[in-house]
């Protein structure tokens, strides 16, 4: 459990945000089914990671730590060999779907398991488009524990139903072992760090806009060529420190490397839009990524009607952004949040039921949540429920810097799962954190 408690002197200096963690997963499963070694810089070592770090050890990849770099020594799309026990996952979803694309076209048996949080997601939504190619897996109600039968599969030409990036990416890992063409059109924006890394690892896709749907093509089993990667670091890990910056008085922040990807930045457009004081300087691309460095200062925000279009470029971001919305001039009404209510808890009621014990009057309205903020809360429950949920966790943590109580973190070791210095790393820049 973290105590978070009042902060009156601001928040200020210049944080180092880790690794993305989406580009982090990535840089372990493609380099894994390369030729050739490649060294990683600025992975995130948190538990999601470790996990897909280990179920490619399991599968035979040498990969080695040196220093503060990654060394993983690929040998080509079918080198990976069967697991001897099942691959735990912990409560990672990025890993799942994605590796349920992989191994779909591998050939050879394997079972993914996963922690409570995780064996409650729904895996349908990867599976049925690979049923659709061929696969043979197992499950009870389309839900982790899965066992997947790796075979030759078939390429498809599929429209994604979902705004998911981990479903898109899911179905090109297993395209990328599948002979022939395989054809995905994506109707809704979702984060493009396969294709970007893919693209760069020499894979036969191709990518293009018609009629405003992205229609990704993907020729199968051509080999890809190792490269060396340096992750930028993670907005949404970022946006914790910015929203604490934005909120409290007193407060300036830099924040350097910062992946600042247009099918990502969402929480960035939307904070704008609502006057906040950040800076975007020194833009370059790293790894064909493009990042910068923020400069941060405290500000009066105004609230923001968001519709569900903004959902699809931010939806990680909601918890910290209802923070800032709590502390806005006016209300704010934020549209379309369903994919809130699958990603590692039901989001959407957390984020309602924890801002009411904050005293900020909300209401959730089908799928849209309506903020009303006012200058002083009363706090009703001071214990925070996390349901193990890391974005929760830290979004509330910045809730508690400008409370005239202590709110009690519930479960706050989820926040290992994406940021496991951001307690350290809260407090070096005026945060009051205690475990």
């Amino acid at each position: 459990m973290l105590i978070s408690s009042k902060i009156y002197n601001g928040i200020n200096g210049e944080v180092e945000i880790p690794g993305d963690k989406s580009i982090s997963h990535r840089s372990i499963i493609i380099p894994s089914i390369s030729n050739g070694v490649s060294e990683v810089s600025n992975i995130l070592k948190s538990e999601d990671v470790l996990h897909t770090m280990s179920a490619f050890k399991q599968m035979g990849v040498k990969i080695e730590e040196v220093k503060d770099k990654i060394i993983i020594y690929g040998q080509g799309l079918n080198s990976l060999k069967e697991p001897s026990k099942e691959i735990y996952l912990g409560n990672s979803g990025t890993s799942a779907r994605l590796l349920i694309g992989l191994l779909s076209s591998q050939n050879f048996i394997s079972n993914l398991t996963g922690d409570i949080s995780l064996s409650s997601r729904p895996m349908g939504r990867i599976m049925d488009p690979l049923n659709l190619m061929g696969a043979k897996i197992d499950s009870v109600d389309n839900k982790l524990p899965i066992r997947i039968f790796g075979q030759k599969l078939n390429p498809i030409s599929y429209t994604v139903p979902v705004p998911s990036a981990q479903v898109k990416s899911g179905l090109i890992l297993a395209a990328l072992n599948t002979e022939g063409i395989s054809k995905f059109i994506e109707k809704d924006i979702t984060r493009d760090h396969t294709e970007i890394m893919l693209e760069s690892f020499g894979a036969n896709i191709d990518i293009k806009e018609e009629n405003k749907y992205k229609h990704i093509s993907i020729i199968g089993k051509k080999e890809l060529t190792a490269k060396n990667i340096n992750v930028p670091s993670d907005l949404s890990s970022s946006a914790f420190f910015i929203v604490a910056c934005l909120i409290n008085k007193n407060s300036k922040l830099t924040l350097k490397n910062i992946n600042i990807n247009p099918s990502r930045n969402g929480i960035l457009r939307a904070l704008k839009k609502m006057k906040a004081k950040i800076d975007i300087k020194n833009k370059r691309f790293l790894n064909n990524e493009i990042v910068a460095d923020l400069n941060i200062e405290y500000s009066k925000l105004e609230g923001v009607d968001l519709d569900k279009e903004m959902a699809k470029s931010m939806i990680d971001e909601y918890p910290i952004l209802s923070i800032a919305a709590s502390f806005a001039e006016t209300p704010s009404i934020f549209r379309g949040l369903t994919e809130l209510k699958i990603k590692e808890s039901n989001r959407l009621e957390l984020i309602y039921q924890n801002l009411i014990r904050c005293g900020v009057k909300s209401e959730v309205k089908d799928d849209d949540l309506y903020i009303y903020p006012n200058n002083e809360y009363s706090i009703t429950d001071s214990n925070i429920i996390t349901k193990f949920d890391h974005r929760i966790a830290m979004a509330f943590s910045v809730m508690g810097t400008r409370l005239n109580e202590n709110l009690k973190i519930l479960e706050s070791e989820c926040i290992n799962t994406s940021f496991p210095n951001f307690f350290k790393s809260f407090n070096s820049v005026g945060g009051k954190l205690i475990e």
